[in-house]
């Protein structure tokens, strides 16, 4: 076997196989060993039949497709390893046969390959480096809404509503002193905050007192879903009969032993680690992309949309399982809105586009610095997993499989090439909080 490579047009190669007579001639007798017991002929036991008998009832070419297919699988994945330095394969070939006969076939595989991307430069520019900080504040609101997720309801009679309570209402909605349709209900249950109604509603309610009578003066918004409706003054009359209030459990001992802490400024500072924790991934994500962003500007690429659609399947899949935490299935939601999964998938191209070049930017640094991961900082990352989990680094490293290893690398070289891009560009601090 030999074969020979040529670029085409549009991030595309050809790879021109040509298979020598005795290769061709094995892979027709392996597809007839595999195939034979498909066909029937008079006169012999079924998956008996000689070969020549075979062709001479049901063609010449009758094992060729096979033959080929087993001379695919078995040299396309090898050739694409040998020149893996040379081009990168995006997604399945397309395949045609230029010659085919007993002596000889030639087999033509047309891939898109990883594009190269031109950088106009990734060295001395302004960047917005994203700082974000816990507050006390931030620690105090973290503690409030745990308290609050964890209070009980209880009936309240000698106050007024204030937000967070679920208040029981009648209300009369009117337009220039008329009631319109869907503004009008009795017994309704809401809970104040949660902007289940249009702004200014909720709020209005807040202060009311059990037997009281209101009018609340409201605007619906522009893009208000019920046209006769966008933008229109109304007023609600609103009445209100019960309120149900949140009583949180109090801020004490007790309740710091019971989310795992020995006291309440134990507690304090084990919520403010994580904070913390947080608030540090965070700005290193947004400062990674914003780098990768602001490269971008000044890059080029010519990216097939075969790239593009696997990032859309992945970010199909990240729709499906935020679906699916809310207990929608993704064919319903897709049903909804009349369209199918083909169809939605492009609604990320764009964002997959963008998403790909941002990889390609960063496998180009890597390579253009010459950025590596040495086996001893593969090893020092293998033992940190290895005690996170509970195990030595050698018997941690038995139960790992060759992807696992690469993807180490891969996060080595990429922080690596983070902290490069950080040391040769202007980092412009935008400190906020959490």
């Amino acid at each position: 076997m030999n074969y020979q490579v040529e670029t085409a047009e549009k991030s595309t190669v050809k790879i021109t196989i040509t298979f020598t007579p005795e290769e061709w001639n094995d892979a027709n007798n392996e597809a007839y060993k595999q195939n034979r017991g498909k066909y029937a002929v008079n006169g012999f036991r079924k998956g008996k039949v000689p070969k020549n008998v075979l062709e001479m009832y049901y063609g010449k070419g009758l094992f060729y497709e096979d033959a080929l297919n087993l001379l695919y699988a078995k040299h396309y994945g090898a050739i694409l390893e040998k020149e893996k330095d040379n081009f990168t394969a995006v997604g399945d070939p397309s395949l045609s046969v230029d010659d085919i006969s007993d002596e000889k076939v030639v087999l033509i595989a047309e891939v898109h390959v990883k594009p190269d991307v031109e950088i106009e430069t990734y060295k001395g520019i302004k960047i917005p480096e994203f700082v974000y900080t816990v507050s006390d504040a931030d620690v105090d609101k973290d503690i409030e809404d745990t308290r609050l997720r964890l209070a009980k309801d209880e009936e309240v009679t000698d106050r007024a509503a204030e937000m967070t309570d679920t208040v029981n209402i009648d209300f009369t909605g009117k337009m220039d002193g008329k009631a319109f349709e869907g503004g009008t209900a009795e017994g309704y249950d809401l809970t104040l905050g949660s902007h289940q109604f249009i702004p200014g509603f909720e709020e209005g309610v807040v202060g009311m007192n059990i037997g009281e009578t209101r009018d609340i003066e409201v605007t619906f918004p522009e893009d208000y879903q019920a046209e006769e409706l966008k933008g229109k003054k109304a007023v609600f009359t609103v009445t209100l009969h019960k309120i149900t209030g949140k009583v949180r459990p109090e801020l004490d001992e007790e309740f710091a032993k019971k989310m795992g802490s020995d006291s309440v400024d134990a507690y304090r500072a084990k919520v403010r680690e994580r904070l913390e924790r947080n608030a540090a991934s965070r700005s290193l994500n947004e400062t990674e992309n914003s780098i990768i962003t602001e490269i971008a500007k000044g890059a080029k690429a010519e990216i097939p949309q075969a790239m593009i659609d696997k990032q859309n399947e992945f970010a199909l899949q990240r729709l499906e399982y935020n679906l699916m935490y809310q207990g929608i299935r993704l064919d319903d939601y897709l049903k909804y809105l009349n369209t199918t999964r083909e169809a939605y998938m492009h609604t990320f191209d764009e964002e997959s586009k963008r998403t790909v070049l941002h990889q390609l930017i960063v496998e180009k640094i890597i390579k253009l610095e010459n950025i590596e991961a040495t086996q001893e900082e593969i090893d020092a990352k293998v033992a940190e997993q290895a005690k996170s989990v509970g195990k030595e680094a050698e018997e941690y490293k038995k139960t790992m499989d060759p992807r696992q290893f690469e993807y180490i690398e891969s996060d080595i070289k990429v922080t690596k090439l983070f902290d490069f891009l950080k040391a040769n560009n202007e980092m412009i601090k935008q400190e906020e909080s959490k």
